[in-house]
């Protein structure tokens, strides 16, 4: 590779970092690349700032939005979003020069590790940013993705979705994702996040980067699902564990692994007393039936 290109290499490298660490953790320094030359900032620059994620947890999404299909039929957003499943959001395009490509690469491989299936427990929606994209480069994109899952038979529940400008910038609002467009670099800039949704179309959890770990996506859809997939235990951890956003996984929760701890042992005790008292019951019986034989003989 020729050293002119490095430079703009190295810069696309530190800005997809940034990207997408600054919005899993609050840094406390930022390091900017920019034409070869390393710059540490107390803010990020110019062209980064207003891009953030805003939580808006439990805002319902406005299902009516209309979008196109990767068949370039128009589609309601309530048509993935029916009260049956779960969705994962993502917000990305065709065209993105690297973190989009990292960010999928990053869903596709959970997916291979998930102890949920795609289509039948949740559903994923990713929606263009470039209002420009047509349904065809949105069509070449789905079909890459879908193929590279590792579990083929759930990969008509991914959807990949184009828009007008207004329906996007409507969604990304809802979904609290601020993103802008760099003129000078013809390229949308934007954080990385999974966004995970209720079936009902409510915002139920966060995940962000470019690599999710399979047990917190996995508790998040039983999350997002209000109980409605996973099984008793997985609800039993949901119980005892909360969502650390510091940290990008379910932590315990004191309290309430108190109150489980103590029903267990009130529970032990009990199982132990009952055999207990169900063994002096069976000696005593025992006993009241020996003793009539005993007289009859002397």
């Amino acid at each position: 590779m020729a050293a002119s290109v490095w430079p703009r290499v190295a810069a696309r490298v530190a800005l997809a970092g940034a990207l997408v660490l600054g919005f899993s953790s609050e840094l406390s320094a930022q390091v900017l690349v920019e034409d070869g030359v390393v710059t540490h900032m107390d803010a990020l620059p110019k062209r980064l700032q207003g891009i953030d994620i805003e939580e808006h947890l439990d805002r319902p999404l406005p299902l009516g939005l209309q979008f196109k299909n990767t068949s370039g039929e128009t589609v309601a957003l309530s048509r993935y979003v029916a009260g049956v499943r779960p969705v994962i959001f993502t917000l990305n395009y065709s065209d993105c020069p690297m973190l989009c490509s990292l960010q999928l690469n990053g869903l596709v491989s959970v997916l291979g590790k998930l102890d949920r299936q795609l289509g039948k427990d949740f559903e994923i929606v990713t929606v263009s940013l470039d209002p420009l994209e047509t349904s065809a480069r949105a069509a070449e994109t789905e079909a890459r993705y879908r193929g590279d899952l590792a579990r083929p038979d759930g990969h008509d529940a991914w959807h990949f979705l184009t828009g007008s400008k207004a329906s996007i910038d409507a969604l990304a609002d809802a979904l609290g994702i601020r993103y802008a467009y760099n003129e000078k670099r013809k390229e949308y800039v934007h954080p990385a996040a999974l966004v995970l949704a209720t079936p009902s179309g409510h915002v139920s959890r966060y995940l962000y980067g470019i690599e999710y770990r399979p047990r917190t996506l996995s508790l998040s859809l039983v999350e997002a699902a209000q109980g409605k997939v996973g099984t008793s235990v997985d609800r039993l951890i949901l119980y005892c564990f909360h969502y650390d956003a510091t940290e990008g996984r379910y932590a315990p929760m004191a309290m309430n692994l108190m109150r489980v701890g103590g029903a267990l042992t009130v529970l032990c005790l009990a199982a132990f007393l009952g055999a207990y008292w169900l063994r002096q019951m069976r000696r005593r019986g025992a006993r009241v039936l020996a003793v009539p034989v005993e007289d009859a003989r002397s």
